[in-house]
């Protein structure tokens, strides 16, 4: 059982240990530069299309299921979730403010990893018959 546990911590600080930080940074540094910065260049329509659609009136006639202050309510619960907000405050716990410093500079570069990655998808999605079907399964096997 001594034998496991040093096992798990071993694999544990590899999997969470500087480098995959540095990685996961690098990586988003990375293509944020190759990508020429987008979360900075379409911060405008990335407001107006969010946050700035919350308290408009839905026209009578429109067929929208969700009125904006929904979608983005729905959004935030399924991207958030419980964890991360008990993840941010253990962090605050362990990390002091500085911790909050380097989330939101994660976050930052962590906006074009995921705006490279929804390009991916489209990129290499595929219709079948009226229906779209996309994601890493598909842009890992059909773009590399």
């Amino acid at each position: 059982m001594i034998r496991l546990s040093q096992a798990l911590q071993l694999l544990h600080s590899l999997v969470w240990g500087p480098a995959t930080l540095i990685l996961l940074l690098g990586t988003g540094i990375v293509l944020s530069v190759r990508t020429g910065f987008p979360q900075l260049r379409h911060i405008g329509a990335i407001f107006r299309h969010t946050a700035g659609t919350l308290f408009h009136r839905r026209d009578t006639g429109a067929q929208a299921n969700f009125s904006p202050v929904q979608a983005v309510t729905t959004a935030l619960a399924g991207t958030v979730g419980t964890g991360n907000v008990a993840g941010v405050a253990g962090a605050i716990a362990a990390g002091g403010p500085g911790a909050v410093f380097w989330m939101w500079v994660s976050a930052f570069f962590g906006m074009c990893t995921k705006f490279v990655e929804i390009a991916l998808a489209l990129r290499w999605r595929e219709d079948r018959g009226g229906v779209c079907r996309g994601g890493p399964m598909y842009y890992i096997e059909r773009g590399l």
